[in-house]
């Protein structure tokens, strides 16, 4: 179904940990066209002309969940709405994850706030008999929000902390590559982690879904604020001339946010 503005309502807004909020909206029609891995542009209630992007953490029934980090004013007013307040979001946006063949072992990375991005495919894989193994990473205990919901999804969940915490003491790739490799990995999460979820792939011969995260200019591929270089024979890359190296550019939020690891050429 192709994007649209959706006029939605507040139903809840929750502080999950120390500036990570949750916001619940009721909008039937955005729930019913999601795909995983895809995300919303909302549109600032005070009338800013920039809007924010926002991952779809949850979407059933009349129901979607935003879930973010606040980093600043535009995210600051967002995480201020309360029940009863409209919300503008146009949606749902971007490509999402390539979930048609789904293996019987699938891994799920994520770090920090990119958990917002993979609820979503792990239900839908869980739902289609795959095992999925969620490897789950942030700065603290206290930043590992909703694990629950994974666990209460089905999914098998490892986790580390960098402080140590609670889980692995390290980064979430760490316990990622001390397992049995999987049949196909999906990740989300900053970029660091996301090249080192690639390097791991590599490695073990498992193909790799990552979903890119970035801060949108338009989010719908106008102004091309938001290009990674990929290979110029990726089926996704923009239908324009290559460099001499064969790189082309496509634009995260309209050919991603999720790429196959081969794609990308960092």
């Amino acid at each position: 179904m192709p994007a649209r503005v959706h006029d939605t309502r507040v139903i809840a807004r929750e502080e999950r940990a120390p500036g990570v909020m949750m916001v619940t909206i009721q909008a039937p029609a955005l729930s019913a066209a999601v795909f995983p891995g895809q995300f919303v542009m909302a549109e600032l209630p005070s009338g800013c002309a920039a809007a924010v992007a926002l991952a779809i953490y949850d979407a059933y029934d009349d129901i979607v969940s935003l879930l973010f980090f606040i980093t600043g004013p535009r995210t600051r007013e967002l995480a201020a709405l309360a029940a009863g307040d409209s919300l503008a979001l146009l949606g749902p946006l971007g490509n999402g994850f390539d979930l048609r063949d789904a293996p019987a072992d699938v891994a799920i990375a994520a770090g920090g706030v990119g958990i917002a991005s993979v609820l979503l495919p792990a239900r839908e894989l869980v739902r289609r008999r795959s095992r999925v193994r969620l490897f789950y990473g942030a700065r603290s205990a206290a930043l590992l929000v909703e694990r629950e919901r994974f666990v209460q999804a089905g999914c098998e969940v490892t986790l580390a902390t960098e402080d140590g915490s609670e889980g692995l003491r390290g980064y979430v790739t760490d316990a990622l590559e001390a397992s049995a490799p999987a049949k196909l990995l999906l990740a989300c999460g900053p970029t660091p982690m996301l090249r080192a979820v690639a390097q791991i792939a590599t490695r073990t011969r498992v193909p790799a879904q990552l979903c890119l995260e970035e801060t949108f200019g338009c989010g719908v591929g106008g102004c091309w604020g938001c290009v990674v270089p990929v290979a110029a024979t990726s089926p996704r890359a923009p239908r324009f001339p290559s460099n001499e190296a064969g790189i082309s550019y496509a634009r995260i939020c309209r050919e991603g946010p999720v790429f196959m690891a081969e794609e990308l050429r960092w």
